[in-house]
């Protein structure tokens, strides 16, 4: 029987980008659940209406460039963009800030630069930063109160039908501010203690956020686990953050605690499902976590003495920036080489 000789390396079959947006888009489930759980339907309804038309958008883009719609759209990339907006936009945003960051994030950080691997911003980062800095009072005042749904949530009509208003401002007794805006309004004038006091952080560190971030915790290992990403960027991105919080933030009459920074907010969200987008993010394991890592310092410094209470978005889209730096300097071992070649070395400048 004659056998097939190979030499090394010996390289598994990719998995296709299709194939690993569908387990994205699974992993991402609980965190979408819990969000419903304990904030009503307002995420459910921002995911439906933002992945229509992240691909309504992308399909429209495609036409313009005469490039096939069917066979790109399969690739599940604009649903992850729609999806990762709907998570991450208030509850009760105005549909039209939800289409406008939507269309921002497929036209121009997405398919303007090329499409699926041309692009050097993370697009839904995008499309979140845009709206924010262009609609402040639709994007700080539209979070719902921790309320779980079969007990004092809105119901999915008057959710529905207040999202369909287009109304700007909050809707009285079904918003408040997120844990982590509270604190860093409130503490300036008050102690922790009376901060803490406030119903937006109920008996734990942040109503219902807490058990939100467990959500997205757990998928984002299952993602690890699947080897669908690599441990490096969420662990340095929640590594930095812990260290910094420790180095600078012990006294919580100041500044937010620990838990606050990590249990509030988009921070697992963030680590797990934004900054390991393989497309903007470095691409060695050395530079995963040196890009990890400085998002993780921008989210601390952004949250304790900027205008922004969460910051991950910024963060995200600085650290974009400095990708092309980061991969010059810390390129991946060739195969057959002992050590990889890193920055400039004797007279070559070029």
């Amino acid at each position: 029987m004659a056998f097939v000789q190979q030499s090394s390396p010996h390289a598994h079959k990719a998995r296709p980008t299709s194939k690993v947006m569908l387990w994205v888009i699974l992993a991402a489930l609980p965190g979408l659940l819990a969000q419903t759980l304990f904030f009503g339907w307002g995420n459910l309804i921002n995911v439906v209406w933002c992945i229509a038309i992240a691909l309504a958008s992308e399909a429209a883009v495609l036409k313009l460039r005469s490039k096939p719609i069917t066979f790109v759209l399969k690739d599940n990339t604009a649903a992850v963009t729609g999806l990762l907006l709907g998570l991450s936009l208030p509850q009760f945003a105005p549909w039209w800030v939800s289409a406008v960051a939507v269309i921002s994030a497929i036209v121009i950080a997405k398919q303007l630069y090329g499409g699926l691997g041309s692009n050097p911003f993370n697009p839904a980062m995008v499309g979140y930063a845009l709206v924010l800095i262009s609609f402040p009072v639709a994007m700080t005042t539209n979070w719902a109160e921790p309320a779980l749904l079969w007990d004092k949530a809105p119901g999915f009509g008057d959710t529905l039908a207040t999202i369909a208003s287009g109304q700007q401002t909050a809707v009285d007794g079904w918003t408040m501010a997120t844990p982590l805006d509270e604190y860093k309004h409130k503490i300036a004038t008050h102690t922790a203690e009376e901060v803490l006091a406030h119903p937006t952080f109920g008996n734990g560190f942040a109503r219902g956020w807490e058990w939100v971030n467990a959500a997205f915790l757990a998928g984002g290992l299952v993602l690890i686990g699947l080897r669908i990403i690599s441990w490096h960027i969420p662990v340095a991105f929640l590594g930095s953050l812990i260290v910094m919080s420790l180095a600078f933030g012990s006294n919580a009459d100041e500044f937010a605690p620990l838990p606050l920074h990590l249990l509030a907010g988009g921070t697992m969200l963030g680590a797990f499902f934004i900054a390991t987008d393989p497309v903007s993010a470095a691409t060695s394991h050395q530079g995963k976590l040196s890009y990890g890592a400085g998002i993780g310092i921008l989210v601390y410094l952004i949250r304790s003495w900027g205008n922004y209470p969460d910051a991950v978005a910024f963060s995200v889209l600085l650290m974009n920036f400095a990708v092309p730096f980061i991969d010059h300097y810390t390129p991946p071992r060739t195969y057959g080489h002992h050590k990889a070649r890193r920055g400039f070395s004797g007279g070559d400048r070029s």
